[in-house]
């Protein structure tokens, strides 16, 4: 790396597609480089108001409204948010032409002095990202975490030192482009999720390889074992790989064992703790803990910090986060469940009977699975928004082959009358979860601000009812 990691953006033409998080990131970072650059986006000037305020100050311009082929002209570098399909005519024209295509991860690892720990997975990227930070600042190393998660990494660039360790969440879209991989890599698990964007199952897991197709062989690939894509891209990395698993005692990683967690690397064994000790609930978010190990694991914190943190770890926000319990009843907010797939392994964490509320938009994934265990793990279905329909569906007609612990299902059109069926129905020992199975495009900005809606319509439910008890 050069004495200065935006030297050779000094003075560029960038175009930056789109204006939410990631892209007012690369916006500010390359306009401080001093980059000549131009944000455009399909939204108004009225609609960004926002993300326009937060790059007041910089020398940037705007083609808002649209992408206007007239953008190409003359541009060095067209940096794309996660958000803008690759396939839009502007990019297509943009290829031909040869213009070279990045993406806020690709200018982050290009540019970071620090060890990256880069993280993806179709599901649990998230909270084995937090962990990973946790148990990095547990053992006291200057610890930065974000990327997909919370903060663009860009932002702190100027400040990360080469000897602190950067935890970095990595979706498939951030992947797409990059053409480098950090020097830690994590596949969690490659299952059906984003078809609607990436169009195949085999261009999903192509987006996926890219954080370990460019690592060097001083590098590490930590593989989920029990995941069979995952697994495979064992083959695809000139790095030393090492795997996790709940059911294989892998040669060089991280794995359950009769009741303990344990480590196994460069032919040393260490117990990091028991079973019962993860706070966690759920068998995946034990197999996130098996991850964030391996992970601590190889770039050297010890054991110690481990086991403190998958000891206190409470969990992260709408990750099967507990909201409150209410006349016996619990409610659980699952909001990132936004893929059937998530929506199984938060089934297979309880076994109280479920109130489940289920919905949102579909993403064009198979259901199939989901209906069969909806029909044996759930007392009462809920379903809303624009899926809501197909998705009760999709569990009657299983319904019709099998029985289980099912009793009912009702639809409803929004996730406000979803709540008050589940008070109505929900009954003492019962849990109420929401993890919808559809993103949350029909009717909120993201999974957060519909779970931030739940958590409000529950504490306004239980408020209002203590104030009718007491007139």
């Amino acid at each position: 790396m050069s004495d200065s990691p935006t030297r050779d953006l000094a003075g560029k033409r960038v175009v930056v597609l789109g204006l939410a998080r990631q892209g007012v990131a690369m916006a500010r970072f390359l306009a401080r480089a001093g980059a000549q650059v131009t944000v455009s986006d399909l939204k108004t000037k009225a609609e960004l108001a926002d993300a326009l305020a937060a790059l007041a100050d910089l020398p940037v311009r705007y083609a808002l409204g649209g992408h206007p082929m007239s953008l190409l002209r003359g541009t060095d570098l067209i940096c794309v948010s996660g958000g803008v399909p690759l396939d839009i005519p502007l990019l297509v024209e943009a290829r031909r032409k040869g213009i070279p295509l990045a993406s806020d991860a690709q200018l982050f690892l290009e540019r970071c002095p620090a060890t990256v720990i880069g993280i993806t997975g179709s599901a649990g990227k998230t909270t084995t990202t937090a962990l990973v930070g946790e148990m990095g600042r547990a053992a006291g190393r200057p610890t930065w975490v974000g990327g997909n998660i919370g903060n663009p990494l860009l932002d702190d660039l100027e400040r990360i030192a080469p000897g602190d360790l950067v935890v970095m969440e990595l979706s498939s879209f951030q992947l797409e482009l990059v053409t480098v991989s950090p020097p830690v890599a994590a596949v969690l698990n490659i299952t059906p999720n984003h078809l609607d964007r990436h169009g195949t199952m085999e261009a999903y897991i192509a987006a996926k390889r890219r954080i370990v197709a460019f690592q060097k062989p001083e590098d590490w690939a930590v593989l989920g074992f029990d995941d069979t894509n995952a697994r495979a891209l064992a083959l695809e990395t000139p790095a030393r790989v090492v795997f996790f698993s709940r059911g294989v005692q892998v040669d060089q990683g991280a794995y359950k064992t009769n009741g303990q967690l344990a480590l196994r690397l460069g032919g040393r064994e260490e117990v990091i703790g028991e079973r019962a000790e993860v706070r966690l609930r759920g068998e995946h978010n034990l197999l996130n803990v098996l991850a964030a190990c391996a992970l601590a694991g190889v770039v050297g914190i010890p054991v110690e910090a481990m086991r403190q943190v998958i000891r206190t770890f409470p969990g992260v926000e709408h990750r099967l986060e507990f909201v409150r319990e209410w006349r016996g009843v619990q409610w659980y907010d699952d909001s990132i469940a936004t893929a059937p797939e998530r929506v199984l392994a938060a089934l297979q964490s309880f076994t109280e009977p479920i109130v489940l509320l289920a919905g949102g938009r579909d993403k064009k994934l198979p259901w199939e699975e989901f209906a069969q265990e909806a029909v044996q793990r759930v007392r009462y279905l809920i379903t809303f928004g624009e899926a809501g329909e197909m998705i009760a569906g999709k569990v009657e007609e299983a319904a019709r082959t099998m029985s289980g612990r099912l009793e009912g299902i009702q639809r409803v059109q929004t996730l406000e009358e979803a709540v008050e069926a589940a008070a109505q129905v929900a009954r003492p020992g019962d849990v109420v979860l929401l993890s919808p199975g559809g993103t949350s495009f029909d009717a909120f900005r993201d999974f957060a601000h519909r779970g931030d809606r739940f958590k409000e319509l529950v504490n306004q439910l239980i408020a209002e009812s203590a104030e009718n008890a007491e007139t």
